[in-house]
Parts: C-alpha cells; structure tokens; sequence
C-alpha cells in the first residue's frame, strides 16, 4: 500500500488530529499530516493536498505566468484555503485570504485578478463582485432543492451571474472535481516513489517538472 487518505469530514467522536497523525507522511496522499503541511509552508518539496493541487495546475494552465497577480481566496481550511495560499505565494501572486468575519467581502473580491472560493455557501458570490477578465475558481459543491427536477448541485459562485464577467470560470459540477481525483493520481505515484529509494531520483524529478510544466 503507497497511499492513505482519511476522508474528512469525520464523525463528531473522531479526533481528526490524531488520526492524522497515524498516517505515515509517506504515505500521506492529501497532504495534510503536519509535516507535509510545513514542508509546503517552507517551501520545500512535499505531498500537497489534492484540490489545491489542482487547482494551482488549472490556473498555470489557463493562465501561464501567476506572478503579480492579486489572488483572493474565500475560505481558510486547512483542507483547501491555507494550502492554496501558501501554493499561490510560491507562484508569486499577492494573496489574500478572506473568510466568515471578512467585513466587505464584495469590496475584496471585485479587487482580484484570481478570485478563489471555497466556503460551502450556495450562490454567494455574485456577478457584481467579479472583477472584468478574471479567473474564478468555484470549489464548492452544494446541493439545493429545485422545483422542477428536485435537488440539484452549485457551487459557491453564482455560476451564470460570474460568467459574463470573468475571463475563465470552472463549473460545479464538472470543474475542479476531475483535477482532485486526477492530483490524487499524481500523488499516489509521487508516494510511491518517494518510498521506494530506487526510484525517487528520476521519477521525482520526472513528476515535479510534470506538475510545473503543466
């Protein structure tokens, strides 16, 4: 076995702490054991969370250069805000992190050339808070009742609202969620190398510039 993955949100009389402490860093293909977590804060090589990962390859992709860019991240979990921002530090954009107590969260959002959120609140952002020619980054996915064809799923954008400004938006669903299942792909093979002294030299160096080239 090369990869585990605790599946989060846990039942409430689970410590998700220590449990993630049980996983082997090696092993660990979200990235969230605390020394991946440093690893990526100091800007060393490490196993990063899927969904940033991810993420960070769709906007090098439609984007190219990330560096200067303002970059507004709506939501600080340790899941996806906090990596995601530490990701877009090292691309060299200026970044800023918003949340729940944020005060004029519509006056930060109109401000950024990347604007990514995460905060599980259907429809939050609107139209009038995306810049003109950004790129947005819808990674919630929610599910809300519809009176013609029963529940049905959004994101944290309203999706239709956001297009007419943006340059480049992901749809919910169908946008984020293939590069988080195809990033934990990358890092189950990332691991695997990793444990296997052989193989690190040349496969490393063969996924980090696949990843960087992306």
């Amino acid at each position: 076995m090369n990869g585990i993955l605790l599946q989060l949100p846990l039942p409430k009389h689970l410590n998700e702490k220590q449990l993630l402490l049980q996983i082997d860093p090696l092993k660990d293909v979200d990235g969230l054991h605390p020394l991946n977590a440093g690893r990526l804060m100091s800007g060393e090589p490490s196993l990063i969370p899927c969904t940033p990962l991810g993420c960070n390859i769709l906007l090098k992709k439609t984007l190219g250069e990330l560096s200067g860019k303002d970059a507004l991240i709506i939501g600080r979990s340790m899941l996806f805000g906090k990596p995601m921002a530490q990701l877009l530090i090292a691309e060299n954009c200026t970044v800023t992190t918003a949340h729940s107590r944020t005060r004029d969260l519509k006056g930060y959002s109109i401000k950024a050339d990347i604007l990514i959120v995460a905060v599980g609140s259907p429809n939050l952002v609107k139209g009038s808070w995306v810049k003109k020619g950004s790129t947005v980054i819808d990674v919630g996915i929610n599910r809300i009742a519809n009176s013609d064809s029963g529940n049905i799923l959004v994101g944290d954008v309203d999706f239709y609202e956001a297009l007419k400004p943006a340059s480049f938006i992901t749809p919910v669903p169908g946008g984020v969620g293939p590069m988080t299942i195809a990033s934990l792909m990358y890092n189950t093979l990332y691991a695997a190398c990793l444990q296997n002294e052989t193989a690190t030299k040349s496969w490393r160096s063969f996924l980090e510039h696949s990843v960087d080239s992306a």
